[in-house]
């Protein structure tokens, strides 16, 4: 590829870029982002190659753009590059929910939907901004793909290919059974940390509390320390899906209170046995 645009250089959109030029597949990489001190903490850190002035004039002849922005705000950034894209141009994105992205590629893309090539990176960390982008964060973890009726094979293909540049693998979904898949094993359990720390913060003796919190409750709250922003977007952009997820928790947690309450501790083994067994064996492929 001569030229790659990304919108949003921080941790996923960077280590985007990282991956294309660690694997020599991209001649430029130009950046866009929501501050001028974000992308010109990624050219400092070689991260990019240039910072882009006009979004116009470098989605007319890029080989790809990256929407790697909060999907909150991946409508406005539609909007902003659908009149300027070349014909050649494939856009994807590093969204975490598909449902609430296509139907804006709909709305803001028209008869250019087709050169838009839905994705999601299953990989990311607690830390975000140009200076926590990996050039291996890709490695091995799954890309799922979602592509629409009027994405082309080579379309399809040549988003497939920049993705596997960066060393991973590839899936292919239906954006709605994306969303119902991610909504359980992400959304809901980012949902359950920050509501755990939220609920710890709001009491008087939080801070004896916090002062014998130990690896357990680093580990199950690890995820708390994600972007507020971009788990908002997530959230509300998912909410359906989410919201069935909470329900079919409270329905767990309602079984765990009855034992408790009844001292049942045969039906606490047999809950946690099962989730063990279930970890091992999950953990071990």
């Amino acid at each position: 590829m001569k030229k790659v645009v990304i919108c949003g250089v921080g941790l996923i959109g960077g280590s985007f870029a990282l991956g294309l030029r660690r694997a020599g597949v991209v001649n430029e990489i130009v950046g866009f982002g929501r501050s001028v001190a974000s992308v010109q903490q990624a050219l400092q850190l070689g991260v990019i190659d240039r910072v882009g002035e006009d979004i116009a004039t470098e989605v007319r002849d890029a080989d790809l753009v990256l929407l790697a922005t909060p999907v909150g705000s991946m409508a406005e950034w539609m909007a902003r590059i659908a009149p300027h894209l070349g014909a050649n141009t494939l856009v994807t994105d590093g969204g975490s929910t598909k449902t609430n992205v296509v139907q804006d590629a709909y709305a803001q893309l028209g008869n250019k939907v087709g050169q838009f090539v839905p994705a999601h990176p299953i990989a990311g960390a607690e830390k975000s901004g140009a200076s926590a982008a990996m050039a291996d964060l890709y490695v091995g973890k799954k890309v799922v793909i979602t592509p629409l009726p009027e994405n082309s094979p080579a379309a399809v293909q040549r988003v497939k290919d920049a993705w596997l540049a960066c060393g991973a693998h590839i899936f292919e979904l239906s954006h709605t059974e994306h969303d119902a898949i991610f909504a359980a094993v992400s959304h809901l359990p980012h949902l359950l940390s920050f509501a755990l720390v939220h609920d710890l913060a709001q009491r008087d003796n939080r801070e004896l509390l916090l002062s014998f919190a130990a690896s357990g409750f680093r580990d199950f709250t690890r995820i708390a320390a994600s972007s507020p922003d971009m788990w908002r977007d997530i959230s509300l952009a998912n909410r359906d899906a989410l919201l069935n997820e909470i329900t079919a928790y409270q329905v767990e947690l309602a079984s765990l209170r009855l034992a408790l309450q009844n001292s049942d501790g045969a039906a606490l083994h047999q809950i946690f046995s099962e989730a063990q067994a279930i970890r091992r064996d999950w953990l071990g492929k």
